[in-house]
């Protein structure tokens, strides 16, 4: 195959992930009644993007690369390669009638500005900057479906984050010479159904004592003990396409991921104990995602 397709898609769903609906576990994602038909709607878009004649305007071959991947994970260099980006990514939020808001684009967006930001990494330490930039290859040469968690539950609004109750907001609890140790939720994981990976951030700023939350990582939805706790769900209850035609399809879900001492590798983590660093990288997310998504539904 030229790129990657909605089966193959489907298939990188069954890999045992942990998610929670109403209390119970859930088995397989790609064929239970709540998240079936989302599911599909997100194949559908790899199966867009494999089209022969759609090859060109959705995928690109990345530089040291065997396989086509899609133009959401490109860096553009000029003028016309940013054309050519939004391109695409317009042509998938026309297949979901723009529905589909954490659609694969959405969040390789936001990497692939962070890359395009290295030098921002790099003022933290080469180390990190050098994970970041290595894990970015990595997910665009097999073009990922990734999710991200970057608010911190608040149950208790007059107190900081790191005054919550303990464990209640992920935090770095351990670390050795192999990586960290996280315990503690993160939200709003939407589409963490149906993604491959969950990047990890924060979104509010942070301060000085707050280094334990201060932390950004990568993982696969099948960590070892990664819990996928999802709201109930829309799909589930939607009568027919033709009741519900949003609801019964598109619902991407929204789920809090709980860390329950989940080790991540020194490999995958990208800020470290560094409450400014989570400030000066959030900005540069937001920044640079906003110029390689280069306005979706506008004018060239």
């Amino acid at each position: 195959m030229q790129c990657k397709t909605g089966a193959e898609h489907i298939q990188s769903l069954k890999d045992g992930r942990t998610v929670y609906l109403d209390g119970k576990l859930v088995g397989d994602v790609t064929a239970h009644v709540a998240y079936r038909n989302a599911v599909g709607s997100a194949a559908m878009l790899y199966d867009y993007q494999a089209r022969p004649e759609n090859i060109e305007l959705m995928t690109f071959l990345p530089e040291g690369g065997t396989r086509r991947v899609n133009r959401c994970w490109q860096m553009p260099r000029n003028y016309d390669e940013l054309v050519q980006r939004r391109k695409a990514l317009q042509a998938w939020a026309q297949l979901s009638y723009g529905f589909m808001g954490r659609s694969p684009d959405h969040v390789a967006s936001t990497v692939i500005g962070q890359r395009m930001g290295l030098d921002v990494f790099t003022n933290h330490g080469l180390a990190r900057a050098k994970a970041l930039a290595d894990y970015v290859d990595y997910a665009a040469r097999n073009d990922l479906f990734l999710t991200y968690v970057i608010v911190n539950p608040q149950a208790d609004r007059s107190r900081d984050w790191g005054d919550q109750v303990e464990e209640l907001v992920a935090q770095i609890v351990d670390e050795d010479a192999a990586g960290l140790t996280i315990r503690g939720a993160k939200m709003l994981g939407t589409s963490s159904i149906m993604a491959n990976e969950v990047f990890v951030a924060n979104l509010q700023p942070l301060k000085p004592g707050e280094e334990a939350l201060a932390f950004s990582c990568a993982l696969p939805m099948n960590t070892a003990g990664l819990r996928v706790l999802s709201r109930k769900s829309y799909e589930a209850h939607a009568v027919s396409v033709y009741d519900n035609p949003l609801s019964a399809r598109f619902d991407e879900n929204d789920a809090l991921l709980y860390f329950e001492n989940v080790k991540v590798p020194w490999e995958r983590v990208f800020v470290h104990r560094d409450t400014d660093m989570c400030r000066h990288s959030s900005t540069t997310r937001r920044v640079m995602s906003c110029r390689t998504t280069s306005l979706k539904f506008g004018s060239p």
